[in-house]
């Protein structure tokens, strides 16, 4: 199988948690042994804001906004890079990622450029490389009916069609957005109908579970 795995920066942490990093090492390596092939895309999350923010109270434009969260989740993408296998680099475009997937069966980056999050870049690995299955290890349990963190009585949605999501998280893209999956990368799902799971990747062997078809998380298809 082709998986996309999109990991938060918001749950690796800031800075990542050397567990947590490990702990996802571990489950890319399992998969690659069972043979599967992984696609890791990963985000800025808090430091990548903060970055934001500071730009913003700069003056600087959403681009150069953009710009420096790139930076920001291509470092913790290198950092999980580097544990998986000592790679000194991540490919800064979706060639450059599919070629070093057609090399190895893992493969890792951060951000793409500006104007998208990391979201949009995992689903465009997806439709690109053909993935069978786009999986976002978020800071939530899933897709909800409404913000968790604004709405307290949300209800976690356990299974839900492409055009539900965008009903719910459809939008425009800003920089630092905060969204348990961008409006850029729902659209572009809605397109390809790329199977879309989101869960809470706090617990890394939730993966697993996801891709080996057990019930977790939110299932868009």
């Amino acid at each position: 199988m082709k998986a996309v795995l999109r990991i938060g920066g918001s749950v690796l942490g800031s800075p990542p948690s050397a567990k947590l990093v490990n702990a996802y090492a571990d489950v890319i390596s399992d998969l690659n042994y069972e043979g599967h092939s992984v696609a890791v895309i990963v985000g800025g999350g808090l430091v990548s804001r903060e970055y934001i923010k500071s730009a913003a109270d700069m003056g600087l434009s959403s681009y150069q906004q953009d710009t420096v969260a790139i930076h920001a989740s291509r470092l913790n993408a290198r950092l999980v890079a580097m544990k998986l296998g000592g790679v000194s680099s991540v490919p800064t475009s979706i060639d450059g990622m599919l070629q070093r997937l057609s090399r190895n069966r893992v493969a890792v980056m951060g951000g793409l450029k500006p104007g998208i999050t990391t979201d949009t870049v995992a689903a465009i690995i997806a439709q690109r490389w053909r993935a069978d299955i786009l999986v976002k290890a978020s800071d939530q349990n899933g897709i909800y009916t409404e913000d968790p963190r604004v709405n307290k009585k949300a209800k976690k949605l356990d299974k839900i069609t492409y055009d539900k999501m965008k009903q719910i998280l459809g939008g425009s893209h800003r920089p630092g957005i905060h969204s348990i999956v961008d409006p850029v990368a729902v659209d572009q799902l809605v397109e390809s109908r790329i199977r879309l799971v989101v869960l809470n990747g706090n617990d890394p062997k939730a993966v697993v579970k996801a891709i080996h078809g057990e019930k977790i998380g939110t299932v868009v298809s």
